[in-house]
């Protein structure tokens, strides 16, 4: 009689807490919930380190705990489960990679979860692109006005805050070219810090033993990167395009580079012409010993490896073939023969362009 009276006390208990948990708006609800909500933590001020969190299309819950446990949003994902389920969260994720901050409270990762906040947008950003264009891109891929990406860029503070000093007074070539996760809804500001944060992440830290050696400022190989970016269609042309540059360096003459004049012009001019290597700018290599005064474009690593270690060959001349690659040469004897020969060539298809054009 005894132990019968106690399992029917038991599951007396069990029903009557069952039942609480079928109470939508009982008092128990709302204190369990609170309870559970104690358990995450309250951001902090300032910035707040994220993770990237993918969520595929038809993911259940307990997946989506699993990835988030396991990225460390989340510490304790048994008791999220329960607080996710009485906030009403059960199906119907909003898939998407997020970026979640690892001190988000479990309130935020719910409220995300069931709307979509956070999901960050992909916005590739090809090599070769000058900041012009960029911020037209920003300004239709993620609705970031241009004028706010070009008054970012020339800001005297941000440059300071984010230790881009040099001859130059803009970002231009330390917004790197890549494909990037950008939060919707992204400040002009946020998203240059962002691009130049990666140029920071790839720059390597044996490049700054090499431009001692070189006797070079970072800025100003940056500056040689971006010719080059601009000038080679051929990957393996980088180094030999390079080399011609540092030869003509040493010994005083002008670098006579196309892309610095179609910088100069401010937009992309279908063919270089005689009469435009007049244009009076001082990014105009045709009329300015030594580098312009900042870079033309965004280079990639491959361009700033080769502005860093030329190729070990005297040439002071390169001429373009019809199918992207250069001839180049040490004389300008040779210069000229090889732009004869050139011209004889009938046209066949181009070369395959460096990684990412």
């Amino acid at each position: 009689m005894t132990t019968r009276n106690g399992e029917r006390g038991t599951r007396n208990i069990r029903g009557e807490i069952a039942n609480l948990f079928r109470i939508p708006r009982s008092h128990f609800r709302v204190l369990l919930v609170g309870a559970l909500a104690a358990c995450s933590s309250t951001p902090p001020a300032g910035e707040r380190p994220t993770v990237t969190v993918t969520i595929p299309r038809g993911a259940t819950l307990e997946a989506a705990i699993d990835s988030l446990a396991a990225a460390g949003v989340i510490a304790h994902p048994f008791g999220f489960a329960i607080y996710s389920r009485l906030r009403g969260l059960r199906g119907g994720l909003k898939s998407g990679t997020y970026a979640f901050p690892l001190d988000d409270t479990w309130s935020d990762v719910v409220d995300a979860l069931r709307r979509g906040r956070g999901v960050l947008l992909r916005w590739p950003v090809p090599e070769g692109l000058m900041v012009w264009e960029i911020a037209e891109r920003a300004q239709i891929n993620l609705g970031v006005p241009r004028d706010s990406f070009m008054a970012a860029v020339r800001d005297p503070a941000l440059l300071d805050e984010l230790d881009i000093r040099g001859r130059a007074e803009t970002l231009e070539g330390f917004l790197y070219p890549t494909t990037y996760l950008v939060r919707s809804h992204i400040d002009a500001r946020d998203l240059v810090r962002a691009m130049v944060r990666e140029f920071t992440a790839h720059w390597r830290p044996e490049w700054d033993f090499r431009l001692d050696s070189l006797r070079f400022t970072r800025s100003e190989i940056v500056t040689l990167a971006s010719i080059i970016q601009a000038e080679v269609r051929y990957a393996p042309d980088r180094t030999f395009v390079s080399a011609v540059y540092h030869n003509r360096l040493r010994r005083g003459m002008r670098l006579e580079a196309d892309p610095t004049v179609v910088y100069a012009y401010g937009r992309r001019l279908h063919r270089v012409w005689e009469k435009n290597l007049r244009v009076p700018s001082a990014y105009n290599t045709y009329l300015h010993p030594g580098l312009p005064p900042g870079p033309i474009c965004s280079p990639d690593s491959a361009s700033i490896a080769a502005a860093l270690y030329p190729a070990p060959y005297p040439f002071l001349y390169f001429v373009a073939q019809p199918d992207g690659k250069h001839v180049f040469s040490a004389t300008y004897e040779d210069h000229l023969a090889a732009i004869r020969r050139i011209k004889q060539v009938p046209r066949r298809a181009p070369a395959r362009p460096a990684p990412g054009r």
